[in-house]
């Protein structure tokens, strides 16, 4: 269990206190417009205080039409920059690293709340989004790139770029979703340029000392196992980012595809050679011997989810009981909002089957 608690240093930027990591989670709670409330300040503060060494905010949109959801935090505009500032201070003042998640939903876009069609690497029948053009494939790297560079000027640490999870990185990385036949489709080196363009841009723009990480998910949403193990190798063996942030929806469970089974899906990625990149991993972490057996599974880090939701100070927790465990499901409103969360997510919990009574 000690090892939890000692601290993590990167190639970039200061050192985390531990080895928590909180998970980007979408709360639903920030303005129409993106800007940061004073319930998601508060909800990401009490988790800096919790004791994680790195606070992330939720999924943060780098344009407009690539909102994913009511109530998300955004990064498209320089009017973001005030709250983000705020957010920034609070969350080192209590002594955590911060971090904003860059992101941007692709087809997963609703057109009634974006207001226009949602766009994909190539044309989608199912969701009934476009395929960009060449042009708006390189306006979106800019674009990612240029909400670093507002993360930067907020004050925060780092960023970390969401390539998992079917949103607009993943549906390019994906064969089943991606059928460009120009220099970002086809091959995998191709589908995985935009991410390779986008790390590429930040480092060129962002100080040399700017944390970045990327999350990627191995399986689901058209992802290939060997395939994303093929770009994790590549993105350690570059060492042009700081970390992977693995979703693996459960990091002790096997994979899904039959012909990597009688191994852990974590596995085939702990045993990559990453120089001087941490991985880290999410998934059914909700007691501290589940984080303590992720590290001694070779992990560098755990990152946190459903048991920060559920307990603002889960690292702390940890640390006074090694034995502690997340409270069971299903548990009140007013468990949640005593653990910081704002009526607009606590109602979103409620879409959560099982996770919040009545």
């Amino acid at each position: 269990m000690a090892d939890l608690f000692a601290a993590l240093t990167f190639a970039r930027g200061p050192a985390m206190r531990n080895r928590f990591m909180l998970a980007p989670l979408t709360n639903s709670q920030s303005h129409t417009d993106g800007r940061l409330s004073d319930d998601e300040l508060r909800w990401l503060t009490l988790r800096a205080r919790g004791g994680f060494g790195l606070t992330m905010t939720c999924a943060a949109h780098v344009q407009a039409q690539g909102q994913g959801f009511p109530g998300q935090l955004g990064i498209f505009a320089d009017a973001h920059i005030e709250g983000l500032t705020r957010l920034a201070a609070a969350l080192k003042a209590e002594g955590s690293l911060a971090a904003v998640q860059l992101h941007h939903a692709g087809m997963r876009s609703p057109a009634d709340l974006i207001g226009t069609q949602p766009v994909c690497p190539s044309d989608h029948a199912e969701t009934g989004a476009r395929a960009l053009t060449a042009a708006e494939v390189e306006q979106l790297i800019e674009d990612f790139v240029t909400a670093a560079t507002r993360a930067e000027r907020a004050g925060f640490d780092g960023v970390e770029i969401h390539g998992a999870h079917s949103y607009v990185l993943c549906q390019f990385l994906s064969a089943e979703v991606n059928h460009r036949t120009d220099r970002y489709g086809g091959t995998l080196e191709n589908r995985s340029r935009i991410l390779f363009d986008i790390i590429g841009g930040i480092r060129a723009r962002c100080r040399p000392d700017f944390n970045v990480g990327v999350r990627l998910s191995p399986e689901r949403f058209g992802m290939q196992l060997q395939e994303v193990r093929t770009v994790a190798e590549r993105l350690m063996s570059e060492g042009q980012v700081d970390y992977l942030d693995l979703s693996l929806w459960d990091v002790f469970k096997e994979p899904q595809d039959e012909a990597f089974r009688g191994r852990s899906l974590l596995s085939y990625f702990t045993s990559l050679e990453r120089g001087k990149v941490r991985l880290g991993a999410a998934g059914k972490v909700m007691t501290g011997r589940d984080a303590a057996a992720c590290l001694a599974a070779g992990t560098d880090f755990v990152t946190i989810g459903r048991a920060a939701i559920l307990h603002h100070d889960f690292p702390e927790r940890v640390r006074a009981n090694a034995d502690f465990e997340s409270a069971r499901l299903p548990v009140t409103a007013e468990h949640l909002r005593r653990e910081g969360l704002g009526p607009a997510f606590v109602d979103y919990m409620r879409t959560w089957k099982g996770f919040v009574e009545g």
